[in-house]
């Protein structure tokens, strides 16, 4: 079980790992070791999260979202297989972390009467500004 919050754990079977060869820093290692991990998380079949919290996690992941509704991370940044299976599972942890602060409603206000006064007066002056750039008439 992946631990999110203090209530909220993923289930094992919500979490396949795959492993391949990955590019980078290895040397011949590179070409023999399966380091680079795939994780995928069945997001949209997930029984612990919330409608609301699915919608927010699939505008969170964005391109990492497939069309079945699981989230892909892919990690290849170290040589160890191990630490790059940490670094995967830490991002879906703060993935859905942030998935799961709901964002503040927007209190729509009013500009102030000071506000509205300033923005008018630039207006007119402005205008004034414009008036004064036409065919100078008389002068020839």
């Amino acid at each position: 079980m992946l631990r999110v919050t203090d209530t909220l754990f993923i289930a094992d079977w919500e979490i396949t790992e795959t492993f391949n060869r990955a590019s980078g820093p290895g040397g011949q290692n590179v070409n023999k070791v399966s380091t680079a991990v795939d994780l995928r998380f069945e997001a949209e079949r997930s029984p612990h999260l919330p409608a609301p919290v699915k919608a927010r996690l699939k505008r969170l992941a964005g391109r990492k979202w497939t069309l079945d509704g699981a989230i892909v991370i892919q990690v290849d940044e170290t040589r160890s297989q191990a630490r790059n299976r940490e670094i995967a599972r830490e991002r879906l942890v703060e993935m859905i972390g942030q998935a799961l602060v709901a964002p503040k409603r927007r209190v729509a206000t009013k500009p102030t009467w000071g506000s509205t006064q300033r923005r008018l007066a630039a207006k007119s002056v402005r205008g004034e500004v414009k008036a004064m750039r036409g065919k100078v008439e008389g002068e020839e």
